[in-house]
């Protein structure tokens, strides 16, 4: 066990203020020495590391190659040029049809609810990603509410990020309530790291604005490794359900973390005994500095089709990638 969560009840945020943001200070918690400390301060300098101490407690003390503590720790091989990755993998920047709005999809349009997360995952697809050009100031959800009106084949609005869940619980409660008037909705979703790092965001405040949608709520977790998930997720997802919300996960295939058969199967396996139903595997969106988690797509087919040996259909995850200019996301078989 390491010792370094408070076995008192915290509030959320305070565990924001306690994240652990240096690699040395990582590395001590986890009982390494300077030995596994890989050079990273031109990988700092690029993006920062931030990473709650729920989420550590959960890495193996001892083990350099804990699956968890590879996700977050900043190394400058990240820094290495790497053909065919870029700082927009998606091409989000051509379907931001206005700030922080991103609409690539007929039916559902993606909101920037937030600019930050609670963890820095080195992977990350938006690491490069203009936050500061798209921070929604509150008066400008206007311009939120008259796009969708203004597009009225749109019936899902998708709350990303960063990770929409660091806005207050008030603030939140006040933008759903005004998709809450829109007739032509059905549904918000929420991409959010946030519960699986401090599942203490689970409150509540946020537990009441769940239930008192209008709208279908889907909460997509984003959980890459079984380790990941523990009982006090599991409590926390329980009460999710019993608000109204359908919960999901999605995750990314990543070199030398979760590629193996193994792996696979032991996350859906955890996801589903914790109530959430795996959902998307997506191969790694081909970010810079991003390129020593990749596989390839042939690779993570032989992959996938080995653990649907293993796994019943509910519970295997669709195989996906994210291609600019597609209608929709591309699924991918098993092999």
């Amino acid at each position: 066990m390491i010792p370094i969560q408070n076995t008192e009840p915290t509030h959320w945020t305070d565990e924001l203020v306690h994240a652990v943001k240096t690699p040395s200070e990582l590395l001590t918690l986890l009982g390494l020495d300077d030995r596994h400390l890989p050079s990273s301060q031109n990988a700092m300098s690029a993006f920062k590391m931030l990473i709650p101490r729920p989420f550590i407690a959960r890495m193996e003390y001892g083990n350099a190659e804990d699956p968890l503590l590879r996700q977050v720790l900043a190394d400058d091989i990240e820094m290495q040029p790497n053909a065919g990755y870029s700082q927009d993998p998606l091409d989000e920047g051509n379907h931001t049809p206005q700030k922080a709005l991103v609409h690539k999809y007929e039916r559902r349009v993606l909101v920037i609810a937030a600019g930050s997360c609670a963890v820095n995952c080195r992977y990350c697809f938006r690491r490069h990603f203009p936050y500061s050009d798209n921070q929604l100031a509150q008066q400008e959800w206007d311009s939120v509410i008259h796009y969708i009106e203004a597009n009225p084949s749109i019936n899902e609005v998708i709350l990303s990020g960063g990770d929409p869940l660091m806005l207050k619980d008030s603030l939140l409660s006040k933008h759903i309530a005004r998709l809450n008037t829109l007739p032509q909705l059905k549904r918000l979703r929420i991409h959010t790291r946030l519960p699986i790092v401090i599942p203490e965001r689970i409150n509540a405040e946020l537990l009441q604005w769940v239930e008192d949608s209008k709208l279908d709520v889907i909460m997509v977790l984003h959980s890459n490794h079984g380790n990941e998930i523990d009982n006090i997720i599991a409590k926390k997802v329980l009460q999710l359900k019993q608000a109204g919300a359908t919960v999901l996960n999605q995750g990314v295939l990543l070199k030398g973390i979760n590629d193996t058969v193994e792996a696979q199967v032991a996350l859906s396996e955890r996801l589903f005994a914790a109530g959430i139903l795996p959902y998307y595997m997506f191969t790694l969106d081909p970010i810079e500095g991003g390129a020593h988690f990749d596989i390839s797509i042939d690779t993570a087919q032989r992959l996938m089709g080995q653990v649907a040996q293993k796994l019943p259909g509910y519970l295997m995850p669709r195989l996906a990638k994210e291609i600019p200019g597609e209608p929709a996301k591309t699924i991918f078989a098993p092999l």
